[in-house]
């Protein structure tokens, strides 16, 4: 047993030794750079799909594999490592720091929670809407660490109102602090936590067990006088702080948790949205999420005649899908938790109010009041994250000439210039707001202190999710392998099998492969090992690449189902409110809605869009290349 066990220990060291030496036969049997190729391919795949290894370490594999091996110059590997995108994603956390450092965010939420009410149907819709339109431009993750602790919040104000009319003022102060109240004025304060995008899935997995984000407990904190704190040195021992993620391992614990079964849906149906309204308004931008960063960069350097997709082709596109399935999975997720009494749920009545919602309300006003009036560091950040969105969509509209025509020399600026533009002046602007004429000593002094930026390098860096960018650099180097050993016209000649299917039947097959597989996989690893897979066979069966590439990268992000899906199920889940089952319940309807809606969007709008319905001269050019 003690044998068995030590190998349990190590079985990550044991699969990280043992599949290179498995697979070895492979190039040395066949010495040709194909095969080289697919054994770099393989492994790096492998130690994606198990995690044997954090992902940013196996998205280096190539980088030494295969200058080994003959496949790639170690120039031209290193060259794959740091492209446009890169310089697009340093742009746009800077922007998403200053957000995250000044609290935009959370005015923002709590604004467009205090216009929906407390009525659930009502209060659901909003948590989803503002949550999407955050992650938009904030990472899927950071989204929903921010949004949760509010959620969470309310959900405890709407129980404990319910409480506080049935016991009448009789609960003792045990009871009180149980479910995280100050005995004296029953408030809690929320506590946000903010994790970089596309943590991994075991990263999340120990989350879940240490009810732990970035070594920050979330807890809800008791609100103090100085008085409450000497009481608290008085009786230390008696008090116990309220955690916001109880342990679901215990039914009795959540049988007292919840007043009544309604109680639990409202949890259920409140958590479980923010997951997906994160998954949804990740989709709608093409700074959302890593996999259409990565679907992007892929895309231009396999395609680089293509000027087709950017942010603003992306988001006409992706609009629409997400307005829907918004509005969709609402539907959906009221359904399946508050049933089908809309009219009750959702009205805006004043004088329907229950004493619960008023004091739920009332919570939530007191939150936003704390943040007090908009400061000079968050009106500078919205006017630089307004003016990105502006710039972004009027460099090449498509319609109409953009301002990238004003420039002599065409194509040399991309989103990238305007973000990193941007995110440099943020490191320049003075957080407080300048003011001139003359100062006493004592106030110029307080002003050299004060002409700290709107963010430092230390706030960059602790957003930059710098595993994504060697992950991304990884993917890229295995696509520029792939195309240069000849690997992806072999696999391509593979699939011709194919040819007898409609187009919309292997785009449909494609999307359900990829959004079962990334349930249990990595979107980025998903999407980085497929991607070259599909523009091989998209140019063997003449489809217009567009046409496989959108839908199955947008596919990718639907790993709703499971806690190990991705890192926002994980976040919800630890909050203890939901089971499997129904994250595979409710997910399973989201990825259904999904995928239809996509399906219905790539072969109407998309069509139109993206001049979906002939074999472009850009995807000939570069089948042309990878024959010879």
């Amino acid at each position: 047993m003690g044998l068995l066990r030590g190998l349990l220990q190590a079985r990550k060291l044991l699969l990280v030794i043992c599949v290179p030496l498995l697979l070895l036969p492979l190039p040395t049997i066949y010495p040709t750079s194909e095969a080289a190729c697919a054994y770099v391919l393989l492994v790096t795949a492998v130690y994606w799909v198990s995690e044997a290894v954090p992902l940013g370490a196996a998205a280096l594999v190539p980088a030494f594999l295969y200058p080994f091996f003959g496949v790639l110059r170690s120039s031209e590997v290193a060259a794959e490592y740091f492209k446009n995108t890169t310089l697009l994603l340093v742009g746009v956390i800077c922007v998403a720091a200053a957000v995250e450092k000044w609290n935009l965010h959370k005015r923002i939420a709590l604004r467009m929670v205090l216009m929906a009410g407390a009525k659930p149907g009502m209060l659901l819709l909003c948590f989803m809407c503002c949550t999407t339109m955050l992650s938009m431009w904030l990472s899927n993750t950071s989204t929903t660490a921010m949004v949760m602790p509010i959620v969470e919040a309310v959900l405890q104000e709407l129980i404990d109102a319910e409480e506080e009319q049935l016991v009448a003022g009789n609960s003792s102060s045990e009871e009180a602090e149980g479910l995280g109240l100050d005995i004296n004025n029953g408030q809690t304060s929320v506590e946000l936590i903010f994790v970089n995008e596309d943590t991994s899935t075991a990263d999340f997995t120990s989350l879940m067990q240490n009810k732990n984000l970035n070594g920050v407990p979330m807890v809800t904190k008791p609100i103090k006088t100085a008085n409450q704190q000497q009481h608290k040195k008085q009786s230390s021992s008696q008090e116990k702080p309220g955690v916001l993620t109880p342990s679901s391992k215990n039914q009795e614990l959540n049988r007292k948790k919840y007043r009544s079964h309604h109680d639990q849906m409202i949890c259920k149906c409140l958590s479980l949205s923010i997951s997906y309204a994160a998954t949804i308004g990740g989709l709608t931008t093409i700074i959302g999420t890593s996999t259409s960063l990565i679907f992007l960069e892929h895309f231009n350097n396999q395609y680089p005649a293509a000027e087709v997709v950017n942010f603003g082709t992306w988001f006409l596109f992706s609009f629409p899908i997400s307005l829907i399935m918004l509005v969709v999975s609402w539907f959906w997720m009221h359904w399946l938790f508050l049933g089908c009494n809309f009219k009750e749920t959702c009205s805006l009545s004043k004088k329907k109010k229950t004493k619960r919602e008023e004091l739920s309300e009332k919570r939530i006003r007191e939150e936003y009041e704390k943040l007090g009036n908009i400061s000079y560091p968050e009106m500078v950040t919205a006017f630089f994250f307004i003016l990105m969105t502006v710039l972004w969509f009027t460099r090449e509209p498509g319609f109409v000439p953009g301002w990238d025509s004003l420039f002599e020399k065409k194509g040399y600026r991309t989103d990238a210039t305007v973000s990193v533009f941007l995110g440099f002046l943020l490191f320049l602007i003075p957080a407080k707001k300048p003011c001139f004429g003359k100062k006493s000593d004592g106030a110029s002094q307080e002003a050299s202190q004060g002409m700290e930026p709107i963010i430092t390098w230390k706030d960059f860096q602790k957003t930059m999710p710098w595993e994504i960018v060697i992950l991304v650099g990884g993917g890229y180097a295995l696509a520029s392998g792939s195309k240069s050993s000849g690997l992806s016209t072999w696999i391509g000649h593979q699939m011709l099998s194919l040819s007898s299917l409609p187009p919309w039947a292997i785009t449909l097959l494609a999307c359900v492969l990829v959004s079962i597989v990334t349930e249990f996989v990595s979107n980025p690893a998903t999407i980085t090992i497929f991607l070259p897979i599909l523009c091989t066979l998209s140019e063997t069966l003449h489809i217009n690449p567009l046409y496989t590439l959108v839908p199955v990268t947008m596919s990718i992000s639907f790993a709703v189902m499971l806690p190990v899906g991705n890192p926002p199920n994980a976040i919800v889940f630890s909050y203890g409110h939901c089971q499997i089952k129904d994250m595979v319940k409710a997910g399973l309807g989201v990825n259904v809605i999904g995928l239809v809606i996509v399906m219905v969007a790539i072969n109407t709008w998309g069509v139109s869009l993206f001049h979906l319905d002939t074999f472009p001269a850009w995807a000939k050019a570069s089948n042309i290349t990878h024959q010879t």
